[in-house]
């Protein structure tokens, strides 16, 4: 049970604009309930110029912890004290430690989230392919951990030639075995994919957009060339299942949507802000499944 608000009641949040839709606020207030700590997780609308005012502030009230967003996970690390070796790996800082010294640590926890069901099983993943659809942030904490899986091939495909050359110039020091290509060349890459993973938004569901639901990054060839040992992993949680992974299932093919890692990377910061190792994971997924059951 919740303990009540009270004077000395501790604040955690999350930032991002917009961030009313965030599941982190249930999952977490769930786990603190369980805890039995005096801290309370909200979510926080910033927009991109109060961004460093609001860091600045939230370290002056004495917030215990936070997380962040899009579209913030970039522009964030410039204004933490110092960052871990992850982040500055990925280039992205999700999660917002206090530091003894003042200051936030900016870290990730996102690429702990995405490895999390990948590992569960024990599968071996060493010296596997991979292909990535996007090359936004998330395809940064992806790649990450597709290197830390010990992939041995992973290409990396989107639309924008800029884009996709500014991604491998990024991760070019940390994953040797990272190749880009254009969309056109997804029919090509297929067949020899163990393991896809949509970062794209495509699919998702938008309240603007009634069909944004219905689409899915792949058209019928290329699920037709997905082999069926394969596994497709969807960062999208919004349908559950996702376009993809209805499509994807149907072929024999492993699926994962994106709600577990939502939930491992928030029982991943929740065990830096409060030093707890073993953290409720259980209660934070189902708060979180209650959510989304209940949108």
């Amino acid at each position: 049970m919740a303990l009540p608000i009270s004077a000395s009641t501790a604040l955690l949040g999350v930032l991002g604009d917009p961030v009313r839709h965030s599941l982190s606020p249930a999952m977490h207030n769930a786990a603190l309930a369980a805890l039995g700590l005096d801290w309370i997780y909200l979510a926080l609308p910033t927009p991109a110029a109060e961004l460093a005012a609001v860091v600045r502030a939230l370290e002056a009230l004495d917030c215990r912890g936070l997380n962040v967003t899009l579209p913030h996970k970039q522009a964030v690390a410039t204004l933490c004290a110092d960052l871990s070796p992850l982040a500055a790996r990925v280039g992205a800082v999700n999660t917002l430690v206090r530091r003894q010294a003042g200051g936030w640590l900016g870290t990730n926890t996102d690429v702990e989230g995405f490895l999390a069901p990948l590992r569960q099983d024990g599968h071996a993943w060493q010296g596997s392919r991979a292909v990535v659809l996007g090359c936004g942030g998330s395809a940064r904490a992806v790649v990450a951990g597709l290197v830390d899986l010990g992939c041995g091939a992973i290409a990396v495909v989107g639309r924008q030639p800029a884009s996709l050359e500014r991604f491998v110039g990024g991760c070019r020091a940390w994953a040797p075995q990272l190749c880009t290509h254009p969309w056109e060349r997804l029919g090509e890459l297929l067949p020899a994919c163990q393991l896809l993973v949509n970062t794209t938004p495509v699919g998702m569901a938008s309240p603007a957009d009634p069909g944004a639901a219905r689409a899915c990054p792949l058209d019928a060839p290329d699920l037709a060339a997905l082999p069926q040992e394969c596994w497709v992993y969807d960062l999208i949680y919004t349908p559950r299942p996702s376009r993809l992974l209805r499509a994807a299932e149907p072929r024999g093919c492993r699926t994962i949507d994106g709600l577990e890692m939502l939930v491992q990377q928030g029982a991943a910061a929740l065990r830096l802000w409060s030093g707890i190792t073993d953290v409720p994971v259980e209660a934070m997924r189902a708060a979180a499944e209650r959510q989304l059951a209940a949108a």
